[in-house]
Order: C-alpha cells, then structure tokens, then sequence
C-alpha cells in the first residue's frame, strides 16, 4: 500500500504544472496532535486529531476532529460509538494556509465573523543532519530549527516532495511527518496519509474537494488586525458581542462555549513563546 502510494502521488506530482491558486489537492496526511499547555499539568496534555492537505504549491492545516464533529452534526456523518463526550471536547479553530510559489500564509478564524489573516510565510532556518528514522515505513530525514521561541525537530520525506508540514512547520525539501520541540512539550507524530481520489472527494466538506483554495466569504485582514480582534474577544468577550451584534452590553448574556468549556482552558505555555533576542 505503501509503494503504491508513494508511485500515485510522484506521478501526480510529475503530470501536474506548478499550480496557481486554487491548486489541486494530491493527498490528505493526519497527524496526532500533543500539547502541554499548563506546564503544572504535564501528564494531562492537549490533544486533537489533526489533517493536513496537500497539493503540489498549496497547503491547509486543519482540525480533523472538528471537521468531523460538524459532519456529524449535519448529519452527513455518525459520531463515533467510542466518544460520547465528543462534542464536549476542545478543537482547535484556526486553519493555516501555505502558497509556497507566493510565500504567502493565512490563518482563517471565525470570531464571530469569519477572518483570513494574510501574512508572508514564516522563514524557518532549518539545519538538515545525516540522521535517518522511518515513520510508518517512510523514510525520512532529521532537521533542526529555532522557530517561535522553541527548538525544533522535524522529520522529513525526501521522497515526497512537498515543502508543507503541520501548524507553521515548512520549507524542507519533503513532507514533514514527524515535529516535535527540544523538551517534548508540542508534538505532532504522523498518523496516517491517504492520495486524493475520486472516490474520496465529495463537498460534505470543504477541506474533501477536489482543490484547495481559500473561502470566498471570509473578511480578508492582516495579522495586526486579526491579532487584535482575537485579543479584543477573548478579554471582553460581551464587549466585543456587543461590538459585533449592536447589542447593549447589558442585555449580553454569555453562555458556554461550543467547545462545552465556559471560559478559555488554562494555557501558560502556548506554541508560540517570545523570541530570543
């Protein structure tokens, strides 16, 4: 399974021009997704099934166990027996979109209006080493990096050439499959990875079309602009609901968040920590 795999998307890969925007989707990679978010909390982390779509000069990162919860609760989907808290578990809300030929990068968030947040893609400055590891049988090569305030370790596949990864991991020559920091506390371990066909293209999702392309509807911004509405809605929320709906304050009435937690989830050691100077 793996060999054919591997042949499907260099075949595609060779046929394909190098694509504009949108650019078709060539395969879907998951990944497991850890986090220590409240370092007095090590042996509970966070985590959450995420997915990767790739195309030959595109990218999207996203939360599969989102994308799934909203399939089952539009009924294209049945929740899984195993998970009867399913809907009560946190997910992630950011989609993170990669042009490599435009070194562009966008992050879209709905905050009660949905947001692109357009920014030149993070330049990493990988140090590729001769170590060797396969994942899943693939074979793949180690490179270190400095990046948002942590030391990273990334495994890629040489032999499959997308410059793509997880969250803002990219820009080696291969997939990156495996991306964990120096003290182990962000991990994405590869989880599976599937080509794109026919039979598994449908638009019960946007992230299962045929091509990857970014919303029509969402308000394009910039980061500053993104940043500061995000920071607006989390330290006033029922400000910031007035804002947007023209409500008066008082008649706002704050009930839990569809994540089923009231209030957001201690987090004293998010994925980005202050550059170095």
């Amino acid at each position: 399974m793996k060999t054919s795999l591997m042949t499907g998307l260099c075949f595609a890969l060779s046929l394909q021009a190098f694509a504009q925007n949108p650019d078709q989707a060539l395969a879907r990679v998951k990944y497991s997704f850890v986090h220590v978010k409240d370092t007095t909390q090590k042996n509970n982390p966070y985590t959450e099934n995420m997915l990767l779509v790739i195309g030959k000069n595109a990218s999207v990162y996203t939360s599969l166990d989102r994308l799934n919860r909203k399939l089952v609760d539009d009924g294209k989907a049945k929740p899984e027996p195993t998970a009867p808290n399913a809907p009560f578990k946190p997910v992630s809300f950011q989609d993170y979109y990669f042009f490599v030929k435009e070194n562009l990068f966008f992050i879209k968030e709905k905050i009660y209006n949905e947001y692109l947040a357009e920014e030149n893609a993070p330049k990493i400055n990988w140090t590729t080493t001769k170590d060797t590891a396969s994942f899943s049988g693939i074979a793949c090569k180690k490179a270190t990096a400095y990046f948002k305030g942590r030391n990273w370790i990334a495994w890629y596949a040489p032999e499959l050439p997308f410059q793509s990864g997880p969250w803002k991991l990219n820009g080696l020559p291969g997939l990156i499959v495996e991306a964990y920091d120096d003290k182990q506390q962000v991990q994405f371990h590869f989880a599976g990875m599937d080509k794109v066909t026919e039979a598994n293209t449908n638009s019960d999702s946007f992230f299962y079309e045929k091509d990857i392309k970014l919303p029509k509807d969402a308000k394009r911004t910039d980061m500053k602009e993104y940043n500061r509405i995000k920071e607006f809605s989390v330290k006033d929320p029922i400000g910031f609901a007035s804002a947007m709906t023209g409500t008066d304050r008082k008649n706002i009435r704050m009930g839990v968040s569809m994540t089923g937690i009231a209030g957001p989830t201690v987090t004293n050691n998010p994925i980005e920590l202050p550059e170095k100077k």
